[in-house]
C-alpha cells in the first residue's frame, strides 16, 4: 500500500525553481500531503486492523461483523442525548419503533480512505495544469543565473534572457492568464470540496467544526456531541434470517466502530483547514484582481522584487510591460540572484532606451 503512494515523496522536496506562490503551494503540497497521510492512516486501520465488532446472540460474530460492515449500521437521531446506561445504551443507541422513530444509516466509513485519496488528486489538478501549460519556461530562463558569481557561460545566459524578453515583449499575456485561471481553479476546488464532503457526510460537514467548538462550551447536561452524531462509535445493526419454521427472524446487534475515533478527529481538522484555506485563497484572489487592475501596484511590487535596481530603470521597464510581461519579470525575480537580477533590469532599461549593452 505504501508503494502506491511512493511518488508523494516528491511533494516534500523544495522546488529548485519557483513557478507559483505560497498560497498555490498550500493547495498542491500541504493539502495533498495531509489528505494522503489521513488516507493512509484510515487504510491501515480499516484493512489491517479490526474496523468493526458486532455483538448479537445466535449469529456467528464474524458473520455479523462482515454483514454490518457491508450493509451499514444505524443510529436513532432523537436518542443522542440522555444518560448513558440509564436513558440510552450509548448516544444514538436505544430501542426504537419502526416507522415512528427516525433512523439514520451510516455507510460512509467504507469509503473514507478512497474519498480522501480522491480529494488529494483533485487538489493536485490545478498544479498539474499549470505545470503542463508553463512548460518549464522559467526554469530554462533562469538556468545558471541563481548564483551571485557569473562565469562566461552565465553571462551568455543573461544576454540570451535579455534578448528573449525584449523580442517577446507584449507576448506573455496568455501565459499569465493561464496561471490566474489555475488560481481561480484552486478557489473553486476548495469550495467544491467543502460541498462534496457535506454531501458525503449527509449534510453534516458544513457546520461540523463550529458544532464541535460549541459543544465544548455547553453545560454537560445539555450536550449533544456532534462527533457522536456524525461519527458514532457504537451503532445498531439488524440481521434477518429464516427460522426453523421458515419465518423471517430479526436479530438486533450492537456494533462498535473503533475506526470512527480516527475519523472524527480527521474531519474536525479538515473542517478548520479547509475554512482557513478558503479564506486565504479568497484574499489571494482579491490581491490578484488588484494587481491586474492597478498598474501602480505592479510597479511597487516590481520595485520590491528588484530592490537593488535604480527606481527610474524599474519605472521605465514597468511602463513598457503589459500584464504578462510584468508577471514573467516578477517570477524571474523570485529565482534569480538579486545581483544578477539588478544587471538584467539595467540591461532591459538600456534596451528600452535603444542603448548598447556592454
Amino acid at each position: 500500500m505504501f508503494d502506491v503512494f511512493g511518488s508523494v515523496k516528491g511533494l516534500l522536496k523544495l522546488d529548485q525553481v519557483c513557478i507559483d506562490n505560497n498560497i498555490f503551494r498550500l493547495h498542491y503540497k500541504a493539502t495533498v500531503i495531509i489528505l494522503i497521510a489521513f488516507s493512509l492512516l484510515v487504510t491501515s486501520r480499516q484493512y489491517i486492523g479490526d474496523p468493526i465488532d458486532c455483538i448479537v446472540d445466535e449469529i456467528p460474530l464474524n458473520v455479523m461483523d462482515t454483514y454490518c460492515w457491508i450493509y451499514s449500521t444505524f443510529t436513532i437521531p432523537n436518542r443522542l442525548t440522555g444518560i448513558a446506561g440509564k436513558d440510552i445504551v450509548q448516544p444514538g443507541v436505544a430501542s426504537h419503533v419502526d416507522g415512528h422513530d427516525e433512523v439514520k444509516y451510516h455507510k460512509y466509513y467504507q469509503w473514507v480512505c478512497f474519498v480522501l485519496f480522491f480529494q488529494a488528486m483533485l487538489f493536485y489538478v490545478p498544479r498539474y495544469l499549470w505545470k503542463t501549460w508553463e512548460g518549464g519556461r522559467i526554469k530554462m530562463l533562469v538556468l545558471d543565473l541563481n548564483m551571485p558569481i557569473m562565469n562566461e557561460e552565465a553571462r551568455e545566459r543573461k544576454k540570451i534572457l535579455v534578448d528573449y524578453f525584449t523580442d517577446n515583449m507584449k507576448g506573455h499575456n496568455f501565459y499569465a492568464i493561464r496561471f490566474f485561471f489555475c488560481e481561480v481553479l484552486n478557489f473553486v476546488n476548495v469550495l467544491g470540496q467543502i460541498y462534496f464532503m457535506d454531501f458525503f457526510l449527509d449534510g453534516e460537514f458544513s457546520t461540523y467544526g463550529s458544532d464541535v467548538v460549541r459543544f465544548t462550551e455547553m453545560e454537560p447536561e445539555e450536550r449533544g456531541d456532534p462527533m457522536a452524531r456524525v461519527f458514532p462509535k457504537v451503532t445498531k445493526c439488524t440481521f434477518h434470517k429464516y427460522g426453523p419454521s421458515g419465518s423471517v427472524q430479526k436479530f438486533d446487534g450492537l456494533c462498535v466502530l473503533p475506526l470512527n475515533i480516527v475519523n472524527e478527529k480527521i474531519y474536525v481538522f479538515l473542517w478548520f483547514w479547509f475554512i482557513l484555506l478558503t479564506i486565504l485563497t479568497g484574499i489571494s484572489l482579491l490581491y490578484r484582481f488588484a494587481v491586474i487592475m492597478l498598474p501602480k501596484l505592479r510597479l511597487l511590487m516590481l520595485r520590491a522584487r528588484s530592490r537593488l535596481s535604480d527606481h527610474e530603470e524599474v519605472e521605465l521597464i514597468a511602463s513598457r510591460c503589459q500584464m504578462g510581461d510584468w508577471f514573467i519579470l516578477y517570477q524571474l525575480g523570485k529565482n534569480i540572484d538579486p545581483l544578477i537580477y539588478k544587471e538584467i533590469i539595467c540591461d532591459l532599461a538600456k534596451k528600452a532606451q535603444g542603448k548598447e549593452i556592454v
